[in-house]
């Protein structure tokens, strides 16, 4: 137990001993999104959003976000219709926008690389489904970045929904075949490509 204590006060000691330093930012690119258990195809469209990178170490910042992103998937086949005989299928592009709060744990190596893992709270701002399982996502991100300068980051990451978020029962075909297949469990799954650039920020 004293072991543990003294650990803990070393540790912390180092955090208040070390500057401390905050840098706000903007960070946008490429965001490529599909829903898991489907039958479609990545949909290409973009993120942007702001943060503030808060360096507690040389190794360690902690850097709450704030982004929209535009998500979904393309080509989800789809039942239309029924006409008493035969299924009427067709192909739609499916689109959730969100507004995601996320707190990203950055790891900083040697020549610049990093690190990033953290989890992401996401609100939906708008969407074209015609049914929606829930309006809130709760996701994973994990990524790797490299730092150019200074002040500018280039950023790839792989994001995972954990919430059923599409309602399957109103877009499957009820087992018309596997082409047209949905399981019932729908997660958002992403991934980012960008840029993210830093402010002189104070000590």
């Amino acid at each position: 137990m004293k072991k543990i204590i003294v650990i803990a006060f070393v540790l912390v000691t180092g955090v208040i001993n070390a500057q401390v330093t905050f840098k706000p930012g903007l960070r946008a690119g490429a965001a490529l999104s599909t829903f898991s258990n489907t039958n479609s195809s990545y949909k290409t469209d973009f993120y942007v959003g702001a943060f503030g990178e808060i360096n507690l170490t040389k190794v360690y910042s902690l850097q709450p976000e704030i982004t929209y992103t535009q998500q979904g998937s393309d080509n989800i086949k789809i039942i239309r219709d029924y006409d008493g005989e035969n299924y009427v299928l067709e192909s739609r592009d499916l689109e959730i926008d969100y507004l995601s709060v996320a707190m990203i744990n950055k790891f900083t190596f040697n020549q610049g690389f990093q690190l990033q893992v953290g989890p992401t709270l996401d609100f939906r701002v708008q969407d074209n489904l015609k049914y929606l399982d829930s309006d809130v996502d709760l996701a994973f991100v994990l990524g790797l970045a490299y730092r150019i300068s200074p002040d500018l980051t280039f950023e790839a990451r792989f994001k995972k929904g954990l919430v059923d978020v599409l309602e399957s029962d109103y877009y499957s075909s009820g087992g018309y075949n596997d082409d047209y297949w949905l399981d019932d469990y729908n997660t958002n799954i992403g991934f980012q490509i960008g840029l993210a650039y830093s402010f002189g920020g104070k000590k």
